[in-house]
């Protein structure tokens, strides 16, 4: 077999769509890095400047938002200079560098949500233990988030890397994953496509598991009060974890299921939903957090009510 080591890739982009929409597009994934980048960083920086959200669950959210920023940073410069310059070359080492970090960045963010929950569970279900879980915890649990999600995919991506790539150079993705590459191999793939399933589903269902596990408990907790009041409140400090988990997660079990249940999504489609469940929640995210975070939104309006005041006294 002829197994002459390619030294490059071509990313296909969107399968299908004509060149006529490239510009469009390439300003649509702009307009989205954008807002991800933007969105993130303003998280991050708020939460860091404001000293009463320096909270454990500021900084669970802090780990999140760093992770939505990556992920965005790491996957859409080059897929926009594709639309943008017609330019859909990637250097053979570069695509594995980008595998590696897409694949380490989502693991990542469910391990976070998964730290999350955990936040809401004790502070609902336990409330007296709920001191204990102080800021220095909730950084631990979330840098074990990032250890754990880097030590067991290293491994992982190493064996693709290792792999002899003959068969085609062209990769039908918007990014470099590991499905869509190891596809490519000119060698038998059958236990490398196994552990590396394996580990997604770990990073996938045992937080998951977890997340659910965590939210049914929540769920009789409130059932539980008596007072509409009080039920509403406990409510409302746990409705920002959910969305964003549900943004999450929702898209990539229908992914999941839709090949056990037969269902074969057609390419194009695949792809487009791959987009959208690996971007939408780092776009979205931000602005949950500011519209359906009581404290946020105090001091975002603390912060506007500030600016009007220094507005007002410079006119005089």
């Amino acid at each position: 077999v002829h197994t002459t080591r390619i030294d490059h890739f071509f990313l296909t982009g969107f399968p299908g769509l004509s060149t006529q929409y490239y510009g469009p597009v390439s300003l649509l994934l702009l307009i989205v890095f954008l807002a991800i980048a933007i969105g993130n960083i303003f998280i991050l920086v708020l939460v860091y400047r404001e000293r009463s959200l320096h909270k454990p669950t500021y900084l669970i959210f802090c780990h999140l938002a760093l992770s939505d920023l990556a992920f965005g940073t790491v996957t859409l410069p080059k897929i926009i200079s594709k639309y943008w310059f017609d330019d859909s070359v990637v250097e053979y080492n570069t695509c594995f560098v980008q595998m590696f970090f897409v694949h380490f960045l989502s693991a990542t963010h469910s391990c976070i949500l998964m730290v999350m929950a955990l936040d809401r569970f004790i502070a609902i279900c336990s409330p007296l233990r709920y001191s204990a879980f102080t800021n220095n915890v909730a950084s631990s649990l979330c840098g074990v988030s990032w250890c754990l999600a880097a030590s067991l995919l290293v491994y992982v991506l190493m064996n693709a890397y290792g792999l002899s790539y003959c068969n085609s150079n062209v990769i039908v993705h918007c990014y470099c994953d590991h499905h869509t590459i190891t596809t490519l191999a000119c060698e038998n793939i059958r236990l490398i496509s196994t552990i590396a399933f394996v580990s997604a589903m770990l990073f996938l269902l045992v937080p998951l598991a977890f997340i659910i596990f965590s939210y049914f408990a929540i769920f009789f907790i409130v059932m539980r009060i008596s007072n509409q009041e009080g039920r509403r409140r406990t409510v409302s400090t746990c409705t920002p974890q959910l969305l964003i988990t549900l943004l999450y997660y929702t898209p990539r079990c229908f992914v999941y299921l839709s090949k056990f249940l037969g269902f074969s999504l057609s390419l194009p489609i695949r792809v487009i939903v791959v987009m959208l469940y690996s971007l939408l929640p780092a776009a979205m995210n931000p602005l949950i957090y500011c519209f359906k975070t009581k404290d946020i939104k105090e001091c975002l309006s603390k912060r506007s009510k500030m600016t009007k005041i220094h507005v007002g006294l410079g006119k005089r």
